[in-house]
């Protein structure tokens, strides 16, 4: 009879536990707080940190942020987060869904978003109040990333020089993933060729290979680290500013 109490009192606690695990990973939230960053169209600017010009302005709809300490010398740019404030009556319940576009710091903020991202935090009609706050008490979680109709993007960045320096930026990288290592491949040597994290989501190579780049990135994500190759996907005449598909998405 004790065994079989102590059996049930066991099973009980498991079945108790693990909804509240499975809540707390698809749902975790973290208190800070936000602020924004004016701009004509209220939209992200070009000159964020990522790197991303044009493409961290208008990403997303241009709703977009700089972080502080999430920024993680640039191992944040690209991820994206569901943030909510917590004003009473002013502030809805699900808040804005933004991607990390550039590095920034407030008032003790975690984000500075764009006004676009900003207002959306707040009802239809009581913006303008929400703004007048200036900096608000936040709650946020990170989330996969979605761009549908979109793959993964490499743009050869507009500081590129052909042929004697690269530097490529990731685009609509889906998921939550990081993107950890970007390496091509020098066909005269038989060997991987590690680019640097130049800043931000920005990796670059002084002379180059030759010819079309076989490229692989290394991802970090919820399947582990993993390398993902990609044949050919930069070709030989590559051009500063030009975006290159690569004909997959992460997940």
């Amino acid at each position: 009879m004790g065994f079989a109490l102590k059996y049930c009192c066991l099973l009980f606690s498991v079945m108790v536990l693990l909804p509240a695990l499975c809540y707390s990973d698809q749902d975790y939230f973290v208190s800070s707080r936000a602020t924004f960053y004016g701009s004509p169209d209220c939209l992200g600017t070009p000159t964020g940190a990522c790197g991303y010009s044009e493409y961290g302005r208008t990403v997303n709809g241009g709703e977009v942020t700089g972080v502080s300490r999430l920024y993680r010398n640039g191992t944040g740019c690209g991820a994206c987060y569901q943030v909510r404030c917590k004003v009473p009556k002013l502030c809805t319940d699900d808040g804005v869904k933004v991607v990390v576009t550039d590095h920034g710091e407030g008032d003790h903020t975690d984000f500075v978003l764009s006004a676009r991202a900003y207002t959306r935090l707040a009802f239809p009609n009581m913006a303008a109040e929400l703004l007048a706050y200036g900096v608000v008490d936040i709650e946020y979680q990170r989330i996969p990333c979605r761009y549908p109709g979109y793959k993964l993007m490499f743009k050869v960045h507009e500081n590129s020089r052909f042929p004697e320096y690269l530097a490529l930026v990731a685009l609509y990288q889906a998921g939550i993933n990081e993107i950890t290592a970007v390496e091509l491949w020098q066909e005269d040597c038989k060997e991987w060729r590690g680019m640097r994290r130049a800043y931000g989501a920005v990796w670059d190579m002084a002379n180059p290979p030759k010819g079309g780049l076989d490229l692989r990135f290394q991802v970090n994500g919820y399947a582990g680290v993993k390398w993902m190759p990609l044949r050919n996907v930069i070709p030989g005449d590559w051009k500063a500013g030009v975006v290159y598909e690569t004909g997959i998405q992460l997940n």
